[in-house]
């Protein structure tokens, strides 16, 4: 017996070892394979964490690119804009001085000119003039000459100074055909045709360059437009013309299209009363005839319709028992209740109270038994209660 329990121990605890090995060979196989699976979990999450944040880094590159592009593009546009300004400027430049140049080039072959007439004319004036028993009258010519292109400095004075001027320029022009005509007169008398009119003609045209020089001057001064901005300006004006015209007729047409939608609308509202309120709408036009209207206007209806439904357009009591009911039944799904409980509850608290109302009370019918009885001390103590009030009553008057 020794033996075998020897024996038997020996087998338990070799079978208890034998379990505990594979129990600690199956936790550490279940450690590894949970080690292995949280390895593979934590390189997964490693895996995402590392394509994040190389997808930010991608982003944040392509954010940083797209910024650098769009500073790029607005540098380049700057740049552009300013080099547009620059040549703009140099061409405003460049128009401004052949503006001047060209001034100053006609204002030197105008005096050029001026000159040459007067050399061309003044000896035909000056044959004609002189005498010799009245040597003094070859100056006449000069004073001719002279006082044109004198009363032409007065001209540009005056236009300086913002003077009037048309008078000196008149003067001029009639020294020059005077001049004209002296020359004409004595180069037909002494000389032939053609030298007659050449120097004639040299009279008037020195002044009359001068004089259409002053003239471009002046009305440089004055801003007044040339023919092609005259033209230009009469066809901007021609259009702008049309644009209104046009844009008048369109709104002459929208206007006739909404006054014939808005009868239209009014003959549709007019006939879904009728329609809809036959009682309100014959009340409607009665107060309408009544009032010297000749359509129930919105102050009519609503006039007829409190007469006849007793609220204004929109109510009635139909409506307001509607909204009552509705307004229960709310109440009842968010009290979760039944309807009819809650519409029993509300009425016993308020409907009898409403004026023309519906609610009819039951009389209650006693039954046997439906009270408790009274109890007999407070009864006692009621009676008790009454004889001290009583006995109050006569002991006051006695004290008066």
């Amino acid at each position: 017996m020794a033996h075998a329990e020897a024996e038997a121990i020996r087998t338990r605890a070799a079978a208890e070892a034998e379990a505990a090995r594979i129990e600690a060979e199956g936790r550490a196989e279940a450690e590894k394979v949970k080690a292995a699976e949280e390895a593979r979990k934590l390189k997964i999450a490693n895996d995402k964490a590392e394509a994040r944040a190389r997808e930010e880094q991608a982003a944040r590159e392509a954010r940083i690119a797209k910024l650098q592009q769009e500073r790029a593009a607005a540098e380049r546009a700057e740049r552009e804009a300013a080099e547009q300004a620059e040549r703009e400027k140099a061409v405003e430049q460049e128009t401004q001085q052949k503006a001047v140049e060209a001034e100053d080039s006609w204002r030197f072959f105008a005096i050029a000119f001026a000159v040459m007439c007067g050399v061309v004319a003044l000896p035909v004036q000056m044959a004609a003039f002189w005498s010799e028993e009245a040597p003094w009258m070859i100056s006449a010519p000069f004073m001719l000459e002279g006082a044109a292109w004198v009363v032409l400095r007065g001209a540009a004075a005056a236009v300086a100074a913002h003077r009037p001027h048309w008078h000196f320029r008149l003067i001029a022009w009639l020294l020059a055909f005077v001049a004209a005509g002296v020359n004409l007169w004595h180069g037909l008398t002494a000389f032939d045709p053609a030298t007659a009119i050449g120097t004639a003609v040299a009279s008037i045209a020195g002044p009359g360059v001068w004089d259409l020089h002053e003239h471009g001057r002046i009305r440089k001064r004055d801003g007044v437009p040339t023919r092609r901005e005259r033209r230009a300006a009469k066809k901007e004006a021609e259009r702008l013309a049309k644009e209104k015209a046009a844009e008048e007729k369109r709104r002459a047409d929208e206007k006739r299209t909404a006054e014939t939608a808005a009868v239209e609308a009014r003959r549709q509202l007019a006939e879904m009363r009728a329609r809809e309120f036959p009682k309100v709408w014959e009340h409607a036009l009665k107060i309408a005839a009544a009032l010297g209207e000749t359509t129930v206007t919105e102050a009519v209806w609503k006039r007829a319709h409190r007469d006849v439904e007793g609220a204004d357009p929109a109510e009635s009591a139909d409506i307001i028992r509607m909204r009552n009911a509705a307004e229960l039944r709310v109440e009842a799904a968010r009290q979760k209740k039944p309807v009819n409980a809650l519409s029993k509850t509300m009425n016993a608290q308020r409907a009898i109270q409403t004026p023309r109302s519906n609610y009819r009370p039951v009389p209650p019918v006693r039954r046997p038994g439906d009270t408790p009885r009274y109890s007999r001390a407070a009864g006692r103590a009621h009676g008790d209660l009454l004889r001290q009030k009583n006995a109050a009553k006569d002991v006051r008057p006695n004290a008066n």
